[in-house]
């Protein structure tokens, strides 16, 4: 394998180095898994010899040491049954905290690429990334690291004791042991892993389709065509069917050449102990020992192949995960940030940006200043670029040219965290997630206290409605907020607003798509949100929401065409 960035030695590489911070439980479950393997391994060996020389013993009618040897049996026999519990809790610990590890990492290394990166990606296929291919890489130690090392310490010392009573044993049971550990293994990689591949890709895409077909599940019935989405499923499902039966039969077969192995190395060590026996260079007992001894020894070989035809996977699953995780993030912080400056006041001058090199201007030069205090509505068409601005000055997307400053520092110097600390935004599809409408406040600020909270719902026109819930506060919503009026949706971001109390409060399209009543709702919850505050509304549509701001901004082309009071706006009666 290729050791350069990307190729699959690499990835293994890095693979490693990630379960390394679980390294005390990984060795501590390889020990005793190395520790019941010998044990086992030593109970056959000796319950061998133990069994054959009682019976010459007894033929013969000669005395015998029966205690010291069932006494080493019992040992065995107990250290064998210990290890093997011992090895199940070490291993299965280890692996719950790596994958523990695994999720933590992943998701903090990801979390800076939202939105700009990640809105490049089908969401199932990141929750593929996230959890399924997390999974496959969580199997890395148990059933791919933890028998290679087993077998790597194994080997050499049962090969050194078959040594030390038969030179001829120890190089045949090596011949042996090359194929069924080494030769076998490597076979089942080479033509297992483009299938493993095809495989977890398949997964990926079953799950798309399926994630898909769920989702729009009213518009293929509106339109007739939920059968021909379950044939798009029956096909997804059926190409992975024949990946995994692939798969499949290759361990079966990788498998059966290992019992091959075995069985013939069996043979091959009583030929070997019995030409001996009658030369009179080994005593009769130590026939049995040491065929089985030899077909001891392959419980070390045997999850090798398994092993070797998972790896396919993981490297899939590893490179999948590593693509994602070395994204560049589209806003980079800075390497030594500047303090976070006390005053709100925000100046644009000359911004331009887009969404990547070749492609048009979304901002072209946007000048803009909102002084403490002031409350500006930003309109323009879709696609005029408000989005987009919003996102610029919350440090979500970063801008080519021009200047953002905030309180006299450029928002490039500031930590991004910083900067949205100091933004509340209520925007048109704020999240709501599935937990209670506790909790859904308690984004904005985690310690904050009930009189806080119900102050908060209060302003926002939702605490009568919220206590009259079932749990009231602690209500679940579902996902998204499915038990909630769009109406009440809106003003629980205003609530989540109102308690995170930041100085710059940004609101993106509030009222669109709300009924007149709900609007009147909110524009009081708006207006309460407003007291203080430096606000930046963005609408495509101002209407009743002039009524809470000063002056009116028109953005067209990327740029600010117009700017003046509310009144001239009105006056002007300008299309946005």
């Amino acid at each position: 394998m290729s050791t350069r960035p990307g190729s699959s030695s690499a990835d293994l590489a890095r693979l490693v180095r990630l379960l390394g911070g679980q390294r005390r439980w990984m060795l501590g479950g390889a020990a005793v898994a190395l520790l019941a393997l010998v044990a086992n391994v030593a109970l056959l060996a000796v319950s061998g010899w133990f069994i054959a020389a009682m019976a010459v013993a007894g033929a013969a009618a000669a005395a015998i040491n029966y205690f010291t040897p069932a006494a080493l049996i019992r040992l065995l026999a107990i250290l064998r049954t210990g290890g093997r519990y011992a090895e199940r809790l070490l291993t299965h610990e280890a692996t719950f905290r790596i994958l523990s590890r695994l999720r933590l990492w992943l998701y903090l290394a990801i979390e800076p690429l939202a939105p700009a990166r990640l809105d490049l990606l089908h969401s199932s296929d990141l929750l593929s990334r996230l959890q399924a291919d997390v999974d496959t890489l969580n199997q890395a130690y148990l059933r791919l690291l933890l028998p290679v090392v087993v077998a790597l310490v194994a080997l050499p010392t049962m090969l050194a004791v078959a040594a030390w009573f038969s030179p001829a044993l120890a190089l045949v049971l090596l011949g042996w042991l090359l194929l069924a550990g080494l030769l076998v293994p490597w076979w089942a990689w080479r033509r297992g892993r483009g299938a493993a591949v095809a495989a977890l890709q398949l997964r990926n895409d079953l799950r798309i389709e399926l994630a898909d077909a769920l989702a729009g599940a009213l518009e293929l019935r509106l339109f007739g065509a939920e059968q021909r989405w379950l044939q798009r499923v029956d096909q997804a499902s059926a190409a992975l069917l024949r990946e995994q039966r692939r798969l499949s039969d290759l361990s079966g077969a990788a498998a059966a050449a290992v019992g091959l192995c075995a069985n013939l190395a069996l043979a091959s060590a009583l030929a070997i102990a019995a030409f001996a026996v009658a030369e009179a260079r080994l005593p009769g007992p130590l026939l049995p020992m040491l065929g089985l001894f030899a077909l001891g020894v392959f419980e070390a070989v045997a999850p090798l192949s398994p092993a070797f035809v998972l790896l396919g996977e993981v490297l899939a699953a590893a490179r999948r995960v590593f693509e994602l995780v070395d994204m560049p993030p589209a806003v980079r912080e800075p390497e030594v940030a500047q303090p976070l400056p006390a005053s709100p006041d925000l100046r644009v001058e000359g911004l331009r940006m887009r969404y990547g090199p070749g492609q048009p201007w979304v901002l072209d030069g946007v000048g803009l200043h909102l002084a403490p205090g002031s409350r500006l509505a930003l309109l323009g068409a879709s696609g005029a670029g408000k989005t987009s601005l919003l996102q610029v000055l919350t440090r979500l997307r970063d801008y080519e040219q021009g200047s953002v400053l905030l309180g006299g520092s450029e928002l490039r110097a500031l930590r991004g965290d910083d900067v949205r600390a100091r933004c509340a935004v209520v925007a048109q599809d704020d999240y709501l997630f599935h937990g209670s409408v506790l909790d859904n406040l308690l984004l904005a600020k985690p310690q904050a206290s009930a009189a806080q909270i119900e102050a908060a719902c209060r302003a926002a026109r939702l605490h009568d409605e919220i206590v009259s819930f079932p749990a009231g506060y602690h209500t679940q919503l579902g996902e998204g907020g499915a038990l909630l009026s769009g109406g009440q949706a809106r003003r629980l971001a205003v609530a989540r607003a109102l308690l995170k109390d930041a100085p710059l409060l940004l609101l993106d399209e509030p009222a669109e798509a709300l009924d007149a009543t709900t609007q009147r709702q909110l524009y009081e919850a708006l207006g309460e949100a407003m007291r203080g505050r430096t606000v930046l509304l963005i609408t495509h549509r101002l209407g009743s929401l002039a009524e809470l701001v000063d002056e009116v901004a028109l953005l067209r082309d990327g740029r600010i065409a117009w700017r003046g009071p509310v009144a001239a706006w009105r006056e002007a009666a300008l299309p946005a």
